[in-house]
């Protein structure tokens, strides 16, 4: 690429082997930092640097959570290179061990409300690590190389091109995780140039440490990314209102308990006991992997406790005495469940759980799979089927309109759309907010069918009882399903 750098910084520099790399390719270095929190690999790095004339070693133990790293790239003159290798691990798993090897905790991406107490405020200490040394190198001409999951590398450069980090000319090489570090998860070496006037929040993805194979180009269009830019500029009158709200299945964190198979007249749970149940709070359930295999003939049910997450669950005791007693023999294990949702609600709390969730008509997808399939999900021996929380779907009022709705999104332009936003390489590659920019309008309009999807579209909320949406326009006029009193 032609770096020539004055100065190689490695922030995590373990055993120092990319710094012993950079000494050795790298013939324009005159200042060389490494540092780790671990002094052992500090004194083992200290005794394999060589002795060579004009390079400057700065090698010391230090932790990269506390150190003033602004105040540092401001201290160092030349072109920088920074490199090296951040732990891939979550800030969960590190407080899950006790690990105090952590930055301070901060809603750093500014989530509201749920999103900030669940997964979405989880994130990899590399991606933490990266952000700050994309931000402090700030104005300062140099590069950033970093091996890292691919994951982490979208999600930092989302932040730095959301707030305006001075970087660009950036790609992304993948490489064999399985084969070098025995590990299964995509990942890659991330490169950026940094001080750079001209921000383009695009990168490019290559298929190997060389540019010769580019993959495809992402990047920052609005305040989201997207997995393919030039596909998505000629189907982007696709992105917008969604009309449908989209909404993920029920959650329970308990599976051994809460999902059970039928036998005859009694149930199996997950830790195969043998119980009597009523039927009320019974429901036939389907997960990710029913969906994505096209297996729609549920082979399990879930105790779902509550119609709305606030719902009092005492009226489980007289509704349902089998019922409830069998919850209170397995109460030490529901009330162990960690997530912060649960607290402060009914015991025995769900979540996940509305009016849409007991529709009677869904149309649904897997979460999980790297599968394009949407199916429609109806009732079993009477009772509307249930989905999982790997699983999304929009509920409908009717088959007919379920079947309608899943055929549009089947389509081959549809599909083609959801491509160019999915990253199929991440844990979960399809998600709700990639399934609500989904402008069902526009798409019945590019597959010509406008007036089927009147009858739908204008009532398409109604499980959120909102009034009638605004649909198609006639005559300088909008026009709804609904009576001339709702127009507006």
């Amino acid at each position: 690429m032609g770096i020539s750098p004055a100065v190689v910084v490695e922030p995590n520099c373990g055993y120092g082997s990319f710094i012993l790399s950079a000494i050795r390719l790298f013939h324009s270095i005159r200042d060389t930092f490494a540092y780790d929190i671990n002094n052992d690999y500090i004194s083992l790095l200290k005794k394999a640097l060589p002795d060579i004339t004009g390079i400057k070693y700065h090698v010391a133990q230090q932790d990269f959570f506390s150190y003033d790293w602004d105040k540092f790239f401001s201290s160092v003159h030349g072109e920088i290179l920074v490199l090296g290798n951040p732990p891939w691990v979550t800030n969960a798993a590190l407080g899950s061990i006790g690990s105090k090897n952590l930055p301070q905790k901060t809603n750093l991406k500014n989530h509201s409300g749920f999103a900030a107490k669940t997964g979405k405020a989880n994130f990899d200490i590399s991606e933490w690590m990266l952000i700050k040394l994309l931000e402090s190198l700030g104005d300062r001409h140099g590069y950033l190389a970093m091996l890292c999951k691919t994951t982490t590398a979208r999600k930092a450069l989302k932040h730095a091109w959301l707030n305006h980090f001075k970087i660009g000319h950036i790609t992304l090489h993948l490489i064999d995780a399985a084969l070098h570090f025995g590990v299964s998860v995509d990942a890659c070496l991330l490169v950026a140039h940094t001080g750079i006037s001209e921000i383009i929040p695009t990168a490019e993805v290559y298929s190997d440490l060389s540019f010769n194979k580019k993959l495809y180009k992402f990047g920052l269009i609005g305040k989201e990314l997207v997995a393919d830019v030039d596909e998505y500029n000629h189907l982007k009158s696709l992105d917008g209102f969604p009309y449908y709200k989209w909404r993920s299945g029920v959650k329970h964190d308990a599976a051994s308990i809460m999902e059970l198979k039928k036998d005859g007249l009694f149930y199996i749970n997950g830790l195969s006991e043998r119980v009597e149940l009523e039927p009320a709070y019974l429901f036939p359930l389907l997960k990710s992997s029913d969906l994505a295999n096209q297996r729609l003939t549920p082979q399990r049910y879930v105790l779902v406790t509550q119609r709305t997450p606030s719902e009092d669950t005492y009226t489980i005791k007289t509704a349902a005495p089998k019922t409830w007693n069998y919850l209170i023999a397995h109460e030490d294990l529901l009330d162990r469940r960690k997530s912060i949702i649960y607290q402060k609600r009914p015991k025995f709390s769900v979540f996940g759980i509305g009016e849409y969730s007991f529709s009677q008509w869904k149309v649904a997808i897997s979460g999980l799979y790297k599968k394009l399939q949407f199916v429609v999900v109806g009732q079993y021996h009477n009772k509307p089927i249930l989905l999982d929380d790997t699983c999304y779907f929009i509920p409908c009022s009717s088959e007919q309109e379920a079947y309608f709705i899943c055929s549009m999104l089947n389509s081959e332009i549809a599909k083609r759309f959801l491509h160019t936003l999915i990253f199929f390489d991440a844990k979960r590659p399809i998600t709700i907010d990639i399934l609500n920019r989904i402008n069902m309008k526009h798409l019945a309009e590019k597959l010509s069918v406008e007036g089927n999807a009147i009858r739908y579209l204008s009532d398409a909320d109604v499980f959120e009882k909102q009034q009638g949406f605004l649909v198609y326009e006639e005559k300088a006029k909008y026009r709804t399903k609904k009576s001339s009193a709702n127009r507006i």
